[in-house]
């Protein structure tokens, strides 16, 4: 008995687009749809609502009133509030400027001394203990470098009094000419550790055979620093510097934590500022301008720095 041929069904193949048959060109605004909703109900809708309000005057419990630019204009004649700008800057060197330099020195060394004749081991060890403050919340370790320098009974006044310093004792948090140099001596130590992460990363596709070569040419540590590892980590130095910079300008956890914006203005930062003006002084639509300008500040550093590495990278590949 014959047995009867199956005709072979004829190939599908993907069209020229690279599309699955059977499948619409629009089908993949099906998988954005959650993260669109997300987006708009968490992120889009709140920020045209602080925006609304900064026209406003607003308590929290009666309907906003419209009060036009008066915030605007209450905002730009507003002490404090530049006074949180400066102190921005101090939040930008202790949060960007030192650990982004120490955190590219310390990268270099576990990586091209440290690793070279210790092991890779004794470098990840390092690495990971550089960084263990940032796996804990501000606020935490902000408490715990609160303990140590309490005026009373804090851990730094006990040492310097062991040791026949008890001329320097101080009352580090709550005096003015030192209560701004302690919160960045704390950032410091939180923040140093994700620009040696990073920049460890970025060695990893360094050629080991590049700073050999260097050495033999008779380059010391600092030249091979300088000509190898600067050179070629350079756009992750771009992402830290712009990571670190917002960061520094939104900062708020150690201000709360430690010194509440004080004492007098001596620590207060924009966020903690516009915090202070929803939640204790109850001007939410003054609060709301405070947050407003400090969003469209770190919108245009963003920009800023964006096209400036842009711009860099092109003229480094027309080289």
């Amino acid at each position: 008995m014959a047995s009867a041929t199956v005709p072979a069904l004829p190939e599908r193949r993907p069209d020229r687009n690279g599309l699955i048959p059977g499948l619409s060109r629009n089908t993949y605004w099906i998988y954005l749809v959650p993260g669109l909703i997300l987006l708009t109900l968490i992120i889009i809708v709140p920020l045209v609502w602080n925006v609304y309000l900064t026209f406003t005057s607003y308590r929290g419990i009666k309907p906003p009133e419209w009060i036009g630019l008066e915030n605007w204009s209450k905002l730009f004649s507003d002490e404090v509030f530049w006074t949180s700008f400066q102190n921005s800057v101090a939040m930008v060197l202790a949060m960007v400027v030192v650990p982004t330099l120490l955190g590219l020195v310390l990268a270099a060394m576990l990586f091209d001394l440290v690793g070279r004749k210790f092991g890779g081991k004794v470098a990840s060890f390092l690495r990971a203990t550089y960084y263990l403050p940032q796996i804990l919340p501000s606020v935490i370790a902000a408490i715990v470098i609160g303990w140590i320098l309490r005026p009373e009974n804090g851990a730094l006044n006990q040492v310097l009094d062991a040791v026949g310093l008890d001329s320097l004792q101080h009352n580090w948090l709550g005096s003015p000419d030192t209560a701004l140099v302690s919160i960045m001596v704390v950032l410091v130590w939180v923040q140093i550790g994700y620009p040696v992460v990073i920049f460890m990363a970025a060695l990893q596709r360094v050629d080991p055979e590049l700073y050999e070569a260097a050495e033999l040419d008779g380059a010391n540590w600092f030249q091979r620093f300088r000509a190898i590892t600067v050179g070629i980590i350079r756009p992750e130095i771009f992402v830290v510097v712009l990571t670190c910079t917002i960061a520094a300008l939104k900062v708020f956890g150690p201000v709360y934590a430690l010194t509440g914006g004080g004492p007098g203005t001596s620590t207060i930062v924009p966020a903690y500022y516009a915090y202070s003006e929803f939640f204790q002084s109850q001007r939410v639509g003054y609060g709301a301008t405070i947050a407003t300008a400090l969003t469209a500040v770190i919108a245009v550093v963003a920009i800023v720095f964006i096209i400036v590495q842009t711009r860099y990278e092109r003229r480094e590949e027309q080289r």
